[in-house]
């Protein structure tokens, strides 16, 4: 079994490292007949969870880490590096900053100041608090169907916040939102590249334009979609977005999520390298084994996972984040299996869908003759479809959302509640026709 030749490949690269020590890197005494008992408890009560792994599940956006993060972050487990300073974590420090360059570069930036972090939550915090230090009295905007902690984060950091309203594809509306710059004082526009109810791009190209006429920071949330400026199959007004990225002065890009990575690993970048000098703090005791800059003096974290750093490393190493790398290519499959499911919606007279697919998220529903029949359809669709083995997610979109296809259904409520699906593994693209046999079976 896979395991098996992992756990054999992992006591290899362990047998290194100790030798590399020149001493045992464990001595504590281990009862190992207890130690089995509690791991087997382990095992029984973590079957309690939805198979997150297998290609049946394409609910929320989880994938399982690749092999090669699971077993570089189990190996520094046995070392468990703190990348707050290099006196607590040398090496994965060090393989922190590579990681991290690289994926500045990704972005086109030769110059950054970035990290990584315990989540997207937390990089966007600091993208926000940044914001403050360099317009103490402007607000936040981001668009209605951006993620909630933008405005939870800029109340916490002490910022004024607006929302912007959205076009009939989720982006935020340029118009809307100039609306908006007209008559408040905004220092930073978040704009969303993939959204994670939809997968939206909003639309950067035209923030771009308004920025030059209102002097605004712009903070692309690339959390969930960021890794899809490296596909090369997109919609061309979706890639114009990414080719845009970095005319952006903060981005966000989360690992944990096509990354490939363990939970948490969340990565803040910046253009300008300057902004260091608004994390300046004293430490009396950390920062003496080096000279060389430590990741907690750009950082609002303190102690972090060094093996976050190590598994993200290891895997960059093993997947060269390039267009047309393994990787790239893998993410292509995943947009072309939303595009495959949008297909069989919209070949469906018993379906209707929300819109075409930017990236790898697809939102439909039933057809009903009011939001209400659909809303309960909907969840009938999910509860249904979880117990043949395949599972989905579930969305409230706000009527104002709706497109024209909507127009003849009876607007009884506020929302709708769609079937919402991250296709996110590469298996996806094998496994779409299986899904959607399964949801069509449900339905009847």
């Amino acid at each position: 079994m896979q395991w098996q030749k992992e756990l054999e490949i992992l006591g290899v690269a362990l047998e290194k490292l100790q030798n590399n020590f020149g001493y045992p890197i464990h001595e504590t005494n281990v009862d190992y007949a207890s130690l089995e008992k509690v791991l087997s408890e382990v095992a029984d009560k973590m079957s309690d969870n939805y198979p997150y792994f297998d290609p049946n599940y394409a609910g929320q956006m989880l994938k399982p880490p690749h092999p090669i993060a699971r077993l570089a972050y189990t190996l520094a487990m046995h070392i468990n590096p703190n990348n707050h300073a290099l006196d607590g974590g040398r090496a994965s420090s060090s393989l922190e900053k590579e990681a991290v360059a690289e994926i500045a570069n990704m972005f086109g930036w030769q110059e950054h100041l970035g990290h990584l972090t315990g989540g997207g939550t937390m990089a966007n915090m600091e993208a926000l608090w940044i914001a403050r230090k360099i317009h103490p009295d402007k607000i936040v905007v981001a668009s209605e169907m951006a993620h909630y902690t933008h405005e939870r984060i800029s109340e916490v950091v002490g910022l004024g916040f607006s929302k912007v309203g959205c076009d009939n594809l989720g982006r935020m509306d340029a118009s809307a939102l100039e609306e908006i710059l007209k008559t408040k004082n905004v220092g930073t526009v978040v704009c969303t590249l993939g959204t994670t109810g939809t997968g939206s791009v909003d639309p950067l190209t035209e923030i771009l334009v308004l920025q030059k006429k209102y002097n605004f920071r712009i903070h692309a949330d690339a959390a969930y979609g960021g890794y899809f400026k490296l596909v090369e199959n997109l919609a061309p007004e979706t890639t114009e977005q990414y080719a845009n990225i970095h005319h952006a002065d903060s981005i966000v890009i989360d690992p944990h999520k096509h990354g490939l990575q363990p939970y948490g690993c969340g990565c803040i970048l910046f253009k300008d390298p300057l902004v260091g000098g608004y994390y300046q703090h004293d430490s009396p005791y950390t920062y003496f084994s080096s000279a060389e800059l430590h990741l907690g003096e750009i950082s609002l974290e303190c102690s972090r996972a060094g093996a976050a750093a190590v598994a993200l490393w290891a895997t960059m190493k093993y997947f060269p984040i390039k267009p047309k790398s393994e990787f790239a290519l893998g993410l292509e499959k995943c947009h072309l299996a939303a595009l495959k499911l949008y297909e069989h919606i919209e070949n469906d007279e018993a379906s209707i869908s929300l819109f075409k697919p930017e990236i790898d998220i697809v939102v439909w529903a039933p057809t009903g003759s009011s939001l209400s029949s659909i809303s309960a359809k909907s969840n009938e669709i999910f509860e249904k479809t979880a117990k043949k083995g395949v599972h989905l997610a579930l969305i409230k979109i706000p009527v104002k959302l709706l497109s024209n296809e909507w127009d003849n259904i009876e607007k009884d409520q506020e929302y709708v509640t769609c079937l919402r699906s991250c296709l996110m593994k590469h298996q996806h693209i094998d496994w779409v026709d299986r899904i959607w046999e399964t949801i069509k079976d449900v339905s009847h």
